[in-house]
């Protein structure tokens, strides 16, 4: 199938099938994995997740506690809900390398994916995170009161980006191994 693209603000972002992730991450060294991994299994924006490096007490069990730092942010904090395997890699993810800048984080993604024979096109830092939501909103779609709190976003949001992406059930049986116990 060809790629996802969804506009979001002024810009599209790719959003991954779960084939098109396994593949880019076979290409890169384990350390890179266990960032995109961690990436894609919070869910959270960038510049979250380099303050959840240094802040490892926001793990609690299968949560993780994130305090906003927005001034104007419609959540005040939010817990993100993680899957089994989440609860496996999020450890790996505090003790690893750290992340990178946010544009040298996009062009190794693209450099990944070019390698890994994937079009390049849109996958930026952004990617990880709507493709965690993406997912979530497909493999679970009695749960979207639960994705939207979990990801900060308001439900009018979530539904204009989030349903009716073009998965299939060969991609939800690739989604379980990411996904499975999130609920």
């Amino acid at each position: 199938m060809s790629a996802i693209l969804k506009l979001f603000g002024k810009s599209q972002v790719r959003i991954l099938r779960p084939m098109e992730y396994e593949v880019i991450r076979q290409v890169v060294k384990p350390d890179q994995a266990i960032m995109l991994d961690g990436l894609l299994l919070t869910g959270m924006r960038y510049v979250e997740a380099r303050r959840f490096q240094q802040h490892a007490e926001w793990l609690e069990g299968n949560f993780i506690h994130v305090p906003s730092v927005k001034v104007k942010a419609k959540q005040k904090e939010r817990w993100i809900r993680l899957s089994n395997y989440a609860q496996q890699v999020i450890p790996l993810f505090l003790k690893g390398a750290k992340l990178p800048g946010k544009a040298t984080f996009d062009k190794n993604l693209k450099r990944w994916a070019q390698k890994a024979g994937i079009d390049p096109i849109g996958l930026c830092a952004k990617t990880t995170r709507k493709t965690m939501e993406s997912w979530l909103v497909f493999y679970y779609p009695d749960r979207i009161v639960n994705i939207m709190q979990s990801q900060g976003h308001d439900t009018l949001t979530s539904l204009e980006h989030y349903l009716n992406l073009p998965f299939d059930n060969t991609d939800k049986e690739a989604m379980k191994k990411w996904l499975d116990g999130w609920i």
